[in-house]
Order: structure tokens, then sequence, then C-alpha cells
């Protein structure tokens, strides 16, 4: 499917608020390193109606030697060719300049004939690494767009030279839903009540409540930040780690201090060489007998070995939106290890992924098009 731009009606905006308003699909940084021009919050600024870009004029020159992108990189030429994954790309075109076509590629099939001439790719999610492979055959490619809010499956793919954005603020909703989902289901007993009642059996237990926990957030980032909110109402304590100490959030290098106090521990970390394996034994070990450990954010975080050991022991718990390897093969012992409940890698694909993919999108395009540097720039391993 192929949509040009004519005249749309600027004062129609596509970009709808995004109730998060912050960053990372499970994996969640601290902030840091996602580069913006609204304070991390996304897309949920309202920008003024956008005007179509004219010749480059010398004063506007001058203020783009200060973006961290040249403005003669990302004016659009005759005719700028975009990507999209979404099968409606008519309503991407509000607020563009003429001459830009969008080809939409969902990461099936053959890919659009304009591989040649795209500046503007938004990476198919949930695809595999093939769609990002497609970025070699790219050369005229600006700006590469993940709808993931973790970039760990890209970074090696983007060629030189060509910026990278992430989905901060897309998936927040849904990964903190699914996280004190997790939690209760694991607590309350959901899982042996689910299998009662295929036996037709009413098996009442004293269960595990979350009012009182203590619930130890690693990776307080947006993600850990939607997942406080939504704990607000659960009567329980909240305790935050991130890579850098601040006010409120303690650094990485106390987590052996606090790991006996929880109860509940979420990571919400991106996947980085920091992150891979940081729940290890000894990490694990520090944890009270009966702690639950809730991982939705990427699944080498975790060492699955010795996570299997502390729940098949029965000391510990484990709720696991992901899991390494992945998708767990059926004859992996974790399955069916007591006290483990697993969801197939669903926190960030749910009803509310759309309409916050499309605005942030749609933000971009409008940035890109007016000669802007691009929101949730990513400079550095995330």
């Amino acid at each position: 499917m192929r949509t040009t731009s004519g005249n749309p009606d600027p004062s129609a905006d596509p970009d709808g608020a995004d109730p998060d308003g912050a960053d990372p699909d499970g994996a969640d940084p601290d902030g840091a390193d996602a580069v913006g021009t609204d304070g991390g919050r996304g897309v949920d600024a309202v920008e003024p109606p956008p005007q179509p870009v004219a010749s480059t004029s010398s004063a506007t020159a001058a203020a783009a030697v200060e973006c961290d992108l040249m403005i003669t990189d990302l004016m659009p030429a005759s005719t700028t060719t975009v990507w999209v994954p979404f099968p409606d790309a008519a309503q991407l075109m509000v607020g563009l300049p003429d001459g830009v076509q969008i080809d939409v590629y969902d990461g099936s099939g053959e890919p659009p004939a304009s591989i040649e001439q795209v500046e503007f790719y938004v990476i198919p999610y949930l695809s595999g690494k093939g769609p990002a492979r497609l970025m070699a055959r790219m050369p005229e490619l600006k700006v590469a767009q993940t709808l993931t809010a973790g970039v760990d499956d890209y970074l090696a793919y983007v060629p030189d030279g060509v910026t990278l954005c992430n989905a901060k603020g897309v998936h927040d909703a849904s990964t903190a839903e699914l996280a004190v989902a997790l939690m209760l289901a694991a607590l309350r007993g959901f899982p042996r009540f689910a299998a009662a009642q295929a036996r037709g059996e009413w098996a009442h237990e004293t269960a595990d409540s979350l009012a009182d926990r203590t619930v130890l957030i690693v990776g307080y980032g947006a993600v850990g930040a939607a997942v406080e909110r939504r704990l607000a109402g659960f009567e329980c304590d909240v305790l935050r780690v991130a890579r850098s100490a601040r006010e409120g959030v303690a650094g990485f290098d106390q987590l052996p201090d606090l790991l006996p106090r929880a109860d509940v521990v979420v990571l919400t970390v991106p996947m980085t060489e920091e992150t891979t394996g940081l729940v290890d034994a000894s990490f694990l070990s520090r944890l009270p007998d009966g702690a639950l450990v809730v991982n939705v954010a990427r699944g080498p975080v975790v060492d699955t070995a010795a996570l299997l050991a502390e729940v098949q022991s029965g000391r510990l718990r484990a709720a696991l939106d992901v899991t390494e390897p992945e998708p767990l093969p059926a004859e992996h012992p974790l399955w069916r290890a007591p006290g483990a409940l697993i969801t197939p890698h669903v926190g960030g694909d749910s009803s509310a992924f759309l309409p916050r993919a499309v605005s942030l999108v749609a933000g971009q395009l409008r940035r890109y098009c007016r000669g802007e540097q691009p929101e949730n720039v990513i400079t550095g391993a995330y």
C-alpha cells in the first residue's frame, strides 16, 4: 500500500495522549540514554500546527548546527519515502508536507520496490530480525524507528550514520499492567485455582496478599514508575533501584542490601552487558524464603538455571513474561516447576499498543519533515 501526501488539514493532530508519560516493552532504561525534546514524555506533548518545509534558510541552517542531526540530512527531497507497518497509513499523513510517500511493510512477504529510496523506516513489531536486516539494503536511510522500548535486537543491523529511535512511552501502560497482574496472580494462587476449575474442584485455600508486602522495582525508569503508580492502591511498600542513584532511587551497588527486604522483585531493566545475568544465584540467594521474582524485562536478565533451582526447591516463586531461551521449549522443566507462572512475552502487546505506536510515529514523521531531531534517539548501548 502506498499513500502520498497532498494538502492535509493541519488542524487535525494524530498525537494522542500517552497517560504513562514516559519510556521501556518490558525492558526499560533509567531515562538517561533516550534523548527527547519534551522531557522524556514521548508523544503526549501538543505540538503547534506544522508548516511545510521551504528551502533551507541561513537562519534555519545556523540553528540546525546545534542539533545532533544536521538539517541537510533531514530535509525532505522532492519525494520522501517512508516505510510503516500499519495497514492504515493515511492517518499518518496529517501535517506532512507535499511529496511524502508512505509505503506499508509489515515484515511479511517481499519488501516494497522503494527499498533503495526509503529514508525513514519503522521496523515492524514482533517480526523477527529479518526486517532489521533490510536496513543494509537502504542506501538513503536516515532514521530507523523501532516499536519496542528495548533495542538490543536491532543495534547490530543499524548502518553507520543512521539514527536509531526507540518506542519510549508506547509500552509503559501494557507492561506495567501485566507486571501487577502477574504479582497478584502468583501471590493469590490463580494458577492453582484455574487448574482446580478445569477439574471441577472447589479447592479453597489461604493465599498471600500483595498488601503489607515490600516490592523492589529493579530498573526504575518509565515502566518501573508506571508499575509503582499501579501499585498505589495495594497498600504495599515500594523500593526503587536504577543504574544511577538519585533521590528516592538506589543505585545497582545497593542491591545486595535491599534484596533481603524484598517480598517481590520486579525486573524492568533493559538488556545490556551490565544487566545480562544480573539475577544470578548470588542475587537470588539474598532474597527471603517465599519471595516472588517477576520478569517483564528480557529473558537473559535472569540466569534460568539458577532461578529454576530455587523454584524447584520451593524456596522462591517466579512469574515470567520473558524467558531464556525464548520461546521456552515445550520440554523445558520451568513449565512444570511448582511456583512458576509463565506468560508468552505479551507485556507490551495489548489493545493499548497500536494507538500509542501510531501516535509516536506520526509525531516523529512531522519532526523529520520539519528538519528537527527526532525524539527517543539511542545514543549508546541503549
